[in-house]
């Protein structure tokens, strides 16, 4: 059985690297938003247009964002949300509310400091995991029922 695996969040580290070098071996197949910063920022205005005022510019990159985004979760069967420390990632918060509600099984990946801040979001996942090791064992576990040695 292939696992279809979206990883969602922050995206100035290489937890995602890390994440799909550790499942090398599992039947698995992994998507995830643009994680070219600038790109993910001007889509909309490449493709639909200027804006000069800021809003405008960021919201018609949101909503080409978004499409990508609900298509990579609806196909998903795990969704992980990584919510790093050095950035707020609303949009990772909106990802997890919008995996638990298409019912897909919600991973979560964050460091403790943001618990109590995330209470709600984890309360919606089937795991919270610290480390992106964490999430391979978790994806391995659920493959083969393998626990880690």
């Amino acid at each position: 059985m292939t696992l279809k695996v979206y990883l969602s969040g922050e995206i100035h580290t290489d937890w995602r690297e890390q994440i799909v070098a550790g499942a090398k071996g599992l039947d698995v197949a992994f998507d995830g938003p643009v994680t070219d910063h600038a790109a993910s920022d001007d889509c909309g205005v490449a493709i639909l247009g200027n804006e000069p005022d800021k809003y405008w510019h960021d919201h018609k990159g949101a909503m080409v964002n978004a499409i990508r985004t609900r298509k990579g979760i609806a196909d998903a069967d795990v969704v992980v949300v990584r919510f790093g420390d050095k950035y707020k990632q609303w949009n990772a918060a909106f990802d997890a509310g919008m995996a638990a509600a298409m019912g897909k099984s919600l991973i979560v990946l964050q460091p403790p400091e943001h618990d109590h801040a995330l209470k709600e979001v984890d309360a919606a996942a089937l795991a919270v995991a610290r480390t992106p090791d964490q999430v391979v064992q978790i994806l391995r576990y659920v493959l083969t029922g393998a626990l880690p040695s």
